[in-house]
């Protein structure tokens, strides 16, 4: 890909906020504090050390000094250069960015009919994630710009059948207060995988959890090597799971991967207070295993993957 300037777009003075999220924009509009109140934050912030596996309590905390394994969160830095992320934007910025939640932008595709007032979608199916259907009528695949980051992906071991039916472009920006509430993504279409690409400006991913009972932490260890096989060592305290945050640093031109409990157990979000300048994530998703070999939709699942991998679709 052919290095090129990346210019930030001129700021929306509308917003696509809709019940109770809100941006900068609307709060502004309607005066004073917003109507309603942000999710408080955690009590205990823990911070997620890649090369080790850990969540370690952050620096002058009631837990500083104390750990717990963290799995399912795979982080690939570096994973386009400099001049290919460039030129991706680029080709986002050529086509229309539509007003989306909480101060985001959004690439759109189709309609998502899952509400009576339809929003928007992406490059993917149309979905009504509430009534379980989907239809492909007018889904016409990835972007073209998107194959190569595709077929990089199965260069990864922890990547290598990915194959994904579904790219979300988001543009967040400070100016709008642009955030994502956390959510663990749907799990009837979608498969065990989440990949996103981080793109110009590192950001953090904020994971939380609300199941009751506790974490059980041990010393961290110097150096912080991988972290042990579940059950060792010996936990030495204890912090309740519904008061603790995982900070997830994410680099510019990261490749992130979430399954396991960061895919179905952890929510995730990006704070307002994490956007310090205009970033755009391109977040793929693949088929559960409903729509693959085996699973009672697997010839739409098939159909799906044909399309999506055609590289043909564009926003409209």
């Amino acid at each position: 890909m052919a290095a090129a300037a990346v210019a930030a777009p001129e700021v929306l003075r509308e917003c696509g906020c809709k019940g109770i999220r809100t941006c900068l924009i609307c709060e502004r509009q309607r005066g004073g504090d917003p109507t309603w109140q942000h999710s408080p934050q955690k009590t205990h912030r823990f911070i997620y050390y890649a090369d080790a596996g850990w969540a370690v309590g952050a620096e002058e905390s009631d837990f500083e000094g104390w750990a717990f394994p963290f799995p399912g969160v795979t982080l690939i830095e570096d994973f386009v250069t400099p001049a290919e992320e460039a030129e991706m934007v680029r080709l986002m910025d050529r086509d229309p960015w539509k007003l989306s939640q909480s101060g985001r932008r959004k690439q759109i595709l189709l309609t998502d009919l899952s509400e009576a007032r339809p929003r928007t979608s992406d490059y993917g199916p149309k979905v009504n994630f509430r009534k379980q259907k989907l239809k492909t009528a007018g889904f016409r695949g990835l972007p073209s710009f998107s194959r190569e980051v595709v077929r990089r992906m199965g260069l990864y071991p922890v990547l290598e059948d990915f194959r994904p039916v579904e790219q979300c472009n988001l543009d967040y920006c400070p100016e709008r207060g642009s955030a994502i509430e956390p959510h663990l993504d749907d799990t009837w279409l979608w498969g065990e995988r989440l990949v996103s690409l981080n793109l110009l400006a590192p950001t953090v991913l904020s994971m939380s959890r609300e199941a009751p009972g506790s974490l059980l932490l041990c010393l961290a260890p110097s150096g912080l090597p991988q972290a042990p096989a579940e059950g060792a060592p010996a936990p030495g305290r204890s912090v309740p799971c519904r008061e603790v945050e995982v900070a997830v640093p994410l680099p510019r031109r990261a490749l992130l991967v979430l399954t396991r409990a960061a895919r179905h157990q952890w929510k995730h979000a990006i704070h307002r207070r994490h956007i310090g300048a205009r970033r755009v994530s391109a977040t793929f998703r693949e088929l559960s295993a409903e729509f693959g070999p085996g699973g009672k939709q697997q010839e739409l699942g098939q159909e799906l993957l044909q399309t999506s991998l055609s590289f043909q679709g564009r926003p409209t």
